[in-house]
């Protein structure tokens, strides 16, 4: 046996939303990385071109598709395209989200805000899975991973919506799991913790991250390559008999403020 083999993704295609930064970046880097020709999706095109020149110059295949993943029309454009450009669809990384950082005083949001919140990480996710599963079927080979978070888990002040939301997706991906299994595609989600991003940053203050720590076994916050290791493994072969499953990644612990 050759491990190689196990995480190669030669010949494969993934979208990744949200790709132009954090773990969507990182995302896009490993999938190339492990030979997948990579359609690096985000809102802003100038950062998702960003993205698939550094992958290209690092030996990768990829290009980039500006994406709204409100927008139901451009989700079509989004599968059309990357079909167009290599032919098919093998790996769907739902990353692309909105919320969270404890700001929903649930008196201070309104039905729009809800609507909104549930459109970016249930509706979009459920849409891209809906039109990439025939190409995946098609190809013989299909992988969906569905970025979701710590807070469909956890009980926090001010995050009814974001955590709710985050928990549908984790609920609506194991029920996916039986509707998609029987055409050959996988579908799981991984939960990442407190990860140093770009929307952490907006938050974390010294006092913050020693709240945190104190939850966390291994003592230091998430790294955006934690979370991307996670999206190779249910990308790859080798976890072909793997479906349905939530994976936390936190570091052992949980990264409450309490």
């Amino acid at each position: 046996m050759k491990i190689d083999n196990l995480f190669d993704l030669t010949g494969k295609v993934a979208v990744v939303t949200g790709g132009g930064d954090g773990i969507g970046k990182e995302s896009c880097r490993i999938l190339a990385a492990a030979g997948a020709s990579v359609v690096v999706s985000d809102l802003s095109l100038e950062k998702a071109n960003a993205v698939s020149s550094q992958i290209t110059s690092e030996g990768g295949k990829a290009t980039s598709f500006a994406c709204d993943v409100l927008n139901e029309d451009d989700l079509t454009k989004l599968i059309d395209f990357t079909v167009k450009t290599y032919d098919t669809v093998n790996i769907l990384v739902n990353n692309a989200g909105l919320g969270g950082g404890g700001r929903e005083n649930p008196f201070n949001i309104d039905r729009k805000y809800v609507e909104r919140i549930y459109a970016i990480n249930v509706f979009a996710p459920w849409q891209l899975c809906k039109l990439a599963a025939p190409y995946m079927q098609k190809s013989g080979y299909g992988s969906i991973v569905n970025i979701t978070s710590m807070a469909s888990v956890n009980n926090s002040p001010a995050m009814a919506i974001y955590g709710s939301s985050k928990a549908a997706l984790n609920h609506m991906s194991s029920n996916l799991a039986f509707d998609y299994g029987p055409m050959g595609i996988r579908i799981n989600c991984i939960g990442p913790g407190a990860t140093k991003t770009h929307a952490l940053s907006t938050v974390l203050t010294p006092e913050i991250e020693s709240r945190m720590l104190a939850h966390t076994p291994i003592k230091r916050l998430g790294e955006v390559s934690d979370i991307a290791g996670a999206v190779l493994y249910f990308a790859a072969p080798i976890s072909a008999w793997v479906s349905g499953q939530f994976l936390m990644i936190n570091g052992g612990g949980i990264q409450t403020l309490d």
